[in-house]
């Protein structure tokens, strides 16, 4: 046994549960990919500081849970905690805003590390599926990302999850919120941290988690309340259009998404079944984020899901996904000449797009047969020296147990014809 484990906080996929995990980003990402979404792939770490300008230096996520450091050369990095500061910024880096063709539509997949206590569903290594659009102010272009991450789910037979839906205004009406809940804050019994959080960035007050806290939050005045004409008329579209495309969702005036970013659309999937690690995605606008990492102004939507919590939500509702076995065929060689006949048999097999294994280290038809088993395979093909000398392997259906023999030559056409 090895003396090494996972880091704390971390998990390993192996098959074979890693299907699972690889089934939920496909389910993700083809809404995205039918919508005209590109993909991009950024690198694990970035400056720290794309982070701490763009996410906020007052969110737990950059003063808590970042994992910062200093490389031999001086540079000062960070591992991901999110996904949208690095699309952005790579976009911006390859001027892919200047092509003339705007929004630009991107979509990602991959690991993003956040130094949190570990419990179910809250991990310090994770994975997401994200999607961004750029460089566009359109309602239509909000509900259109809504819609296709509820397709996602709806597409892997969830069905107990929902949309929660707000808006955060913009930089004309949400100063004078914010300075109406600061001064309602400031009359609470609030530890030091939370106070100064509050001057910072009062919202995200209301995105704390704690019992004590959230006890004295229910007179807090609402941000809807202090919405300006734009920012209402804006809210009701994106709402009209995701109504009109047959998506339900709850309005939540107190939802505030944890990044400084956001501005206007918010939104937040979250499964009841999960227990306090209930978001299992969210997103919304954010329409300064490009000026913050020193861009031009390039207002824009986006989301990032959780593939974690998506498995994690579906076994909630028993939901099993139908995967597709990962052996169709396995050879079963007696003897050295065996070998060397079914081992060219594989390879043409596996050319043909056929999912083929083999039996290695020279067992025993028993122990072949066992494996044969667990391969989860339809068919396998057995030869030993007597069949070869008479032409022929022993095709076996796995299902039926019946066993036919079959010309050397014939073998592959046949299973191209069974499995095609």
């Amino acid at each position: 046994m090895s003396t090494f484990k996972a880091p704390k906080g971390t998990y390993d996929l192996l098959p074979p549960d890693s299907a699972k995990y690889l089934a939920v980003r496909e389910a993700i990402a083809a809404p995205l990919r039918n919508s005209g979404y590109g993909y991009v792939e950024t690198p694990g770490f970035e400056n720290v500081e794309l982070f701490a300008r763009g996410v906020g230096e007052s969110t737990d996520i950059v003063t808590k849970e970042m994992y910062a450091f200093e490389t031999k050369g001086g540079d000062k990095l960070a591992l991901r905690p999110e996904g949208t500061a690095s699309v952005l910024r790579a976009a911006l880096e390859a001027n892919l805003h200047k092509a003339g063709n705007l929004p630009v539509k991107l979509w990602y997949s991959g690991s993003y590390y956040r130094y949190e206590r570990p419990q179910k569903g809250r991990y310090r290594h994770f994975s997401q599926v994200g999607a961004e659009a750029i460089g566009a102010e359109d309602p239509a272009l909000d509900a259109e990302l809504i819609i296709l991450a509820d397709q996602a789910y709806r597409s892997l037979g969830l069905r107990d999850f929902r949309i929660l839906l707000n808006s955060l205004g913009d930089k004309e009406c949400r100063p004078v919120y914010r300075a109406a809940l600061q001064d309602f804050l400031r009359g609470l019994d609030l530890d030091e941290d939370t106070l100064r959080r509050a001057e910072i960035n009062p919202l995200r007050v209301l995105d704390d988690k704690r019992e004590s806290v959230q006890k004295q939050l229910g007179g807090a005045p609402l941000l809807r309340d202090y919405l300006c004409d734009a920012c209402k008329a804006y809210h009701e579209e994106v709402r009209e259009l995701i109504t009109a495309a047959g998506v339900f969702f709850e309005d939540d005036p107190k939802l505030v998404r944890g990044l400084d970013y956001y501005t206007r659309t918010t939104f937040e999937f979250v499964h009841d079944g999960l227990g306090s690690q209930s978001a299992v995605g969210g997103g919304g606008r954010y329409d300064g984020l490009s000026e913050m990492i020193g861009g031009p102004a390039l207002p824009s939507v986006g989301w990032a899901l959780g593939v974690d919590r998506t498995v994690l939500a579906l076994e909630a509702e028993g939901v099993e996904l139908e995967l597709p076995s990962t052996t169709s065929v396995f050879a079963v060689p007696l003897g050295e000449e065996a070998r060397r006949v079914l081992f060219n048999k594989v390879t043409e097999l596996r050319k043909l797009g056929i999912a083929t294994d083999f039996s290695y280290g020279a067992k025993g038809l028993k122990g072949a047969m066992k494996n044969a088993n667990r391969s989860g395979a339809r068919y396998t093909i057995v030869a030993g020296e007597r069949d070869l000398a008479e032409g022929v392997v022993q095709l076996k259906d796995m299902e039926s147990g019946e066993q036919t023999a079959l010309g050397v030559n014939e073998i592959v056409a046949e299973l191209e014809s069974r499995l095609g």
